[in-house]
């Protein structure tokens, strides 16, 4: 058989075009172009952007790895509440002014650790709870209040020495007080804002809402837990108010992301004066009330043999006045009728061994608000 000498070339082209492209691979590279070491930090991928970069890939199996040390990283699909998947998270570490380059492949991904963990808790008086590998929190619900146990207005810390979820530990056992080896709760919120919750604040009067009334888990772990909180309408100086908060908390991270939506009956209202707080001990403690910057920081007396909390707010808007009126620090300022509004609110525990006193707790809020408010970290689909 005689084949034309045009017809090999042709095949062979096509065979060396199809090699080529076969040998392309496409990679997620991601910049870190500041001057700060990112250790353990959750980067949001876009999904849409991702699907477009791999049109193939299966996204109920597929893995992550990095295009140098073809080490696999960890990752979660956000939903955001929604049935559709909104964008993919991963947990990187970047040196200051260097980048990194990942590859999705159509591959079984290797098991991820747990991170990130939140609940409902209705065996406790419908407490939510909510936690990460360096930090616990809680807030109070409805059952609290039909108790007659009172209110409690403010966020409280599960202080944890270890990466393991305890939640579930802690509820069941019942010891919360007592540290077991994993840590305690001894923080005490009162009737106060706790550690950063948010209220409205007129005629120099902190307007507290009940405790929340609806939750709903938006995403929970590995890597990122949301959650949405509901407050029914109470009076706020003759106007009727109600909230809705809806709190992030990442791996890594000694901080929530907390989204709060203020809705007043009186509509000609545009900004709602409000105050973010810190419960304050009566014994001395160090104070960091940043108007400038908006950080206020506290890190409290030590508590006996239990350690030390520090506790801290990131507000990236102005801040009109920060104080201490009675036994809280707050932070003074406003934000939008109807519209949501973004702060952030954490804390640490010196005997978790990575921040142990009240300069290294002070430093960490001041680099968590520059790297927060800055654009430093770049994602380039190739």
């Amino acid at each position: 058989m005689r084949i034309k000498i045009s017809t090999v070339c042709f095949i062979l082209i096509t065979w060396v075009c199809a090699s080529c492209t076969a040998s392309k691979t496409n990679t997620v590279g991601i910049e870190n172009n500041s001057n700060y070491s990112y250790t353990d930090k959750v980067i949001s991928l876009s999904w849409q952007s991702v699907k477009q970069t791999y049109p193939s890939l299966d996204f109920n199996n597929f893995k992550i790895t990095d295009a140098n040390s073809k080490k696999e990283i960890p990752y979660q699909l956000e939903y955001k509440g929604s049935t559709d998947i909104q964008n993919v998270l991963v947990q990187i570490s970047l040196e200051p002014n260097s980048k990194m380059e990942l590859v999705f492949k159509n591959e079984k991904h290797g098991d991820f650790a747990t991170k990130t963990y939140g609940r409902y808790v209705p065996e406790r008086l419908d407490d939510f709870a909510w936690e990460n590998d360096k930090i616990a929190f809680r807030m109070y619900g409805k059952a609290l209040e039909e108790e007659g146990k009172g209110n409690a207005y403010g966020i409280d810390v599960w202080l944890k020495r270890t990466d393991k979820m305890i939640l579930n530990e802690r509820y069941k056992i019942g010891k919360y007080h007592e540290d077991l080896g994993n840590g305690l709760d001894y923080y005490h919120v009162g009737f106060t804002l706790g550690a950063g919750n948010m209220a409205p604040y007129v005629n120099d009067s902190i307007w507290y809402s009940k405790n929340y009334t609806k939750w709903k888990i938006l995403d929970n772990g590995p890597l990122r837990t949301t959650f949405q909180l509901d407050f029914d309408e109470w009076d706020v100086n003759g106007k009727q108010m109600k909230a809705i908060k809806t709190v992030s908390l990442d791996a890594g991270s000694q901080l929530n992301k907390i989204e709060v939506k203020y809705t007043s009956n009186d509509k000609s209202l545009q900004q709602i004066p409000v105050v973010v707080g810190i419960i304050k001990r009566p014994e001395s403690g160090s104070e960091l009330m940043d108007i400038e910057h908006g950080i206020l920081g506290y890190w409290e007396p030590q508590h006996g043999e239990d350690g030390t909390t520090g506790v801290g707010v990131i507000i990236p808007s102005k801040v009109n006045d920060m104080r201490v009126r009675k036994d809280q620090y707050l932070a003074i300022f406003e934000i939008p009728n109807n519209e949501s509004f973004t702060y952030y609110a954490g804390a640490a525990w010196d005997k978790a061994g990575s921040i142990t006193n009240s300069q290294q707790w002070f430093d960490h809020l001041s680099s968590q608000k520059q790297q927060l408010m800055g654009n430093d970290i770049k994602v380039v689909f190739k």
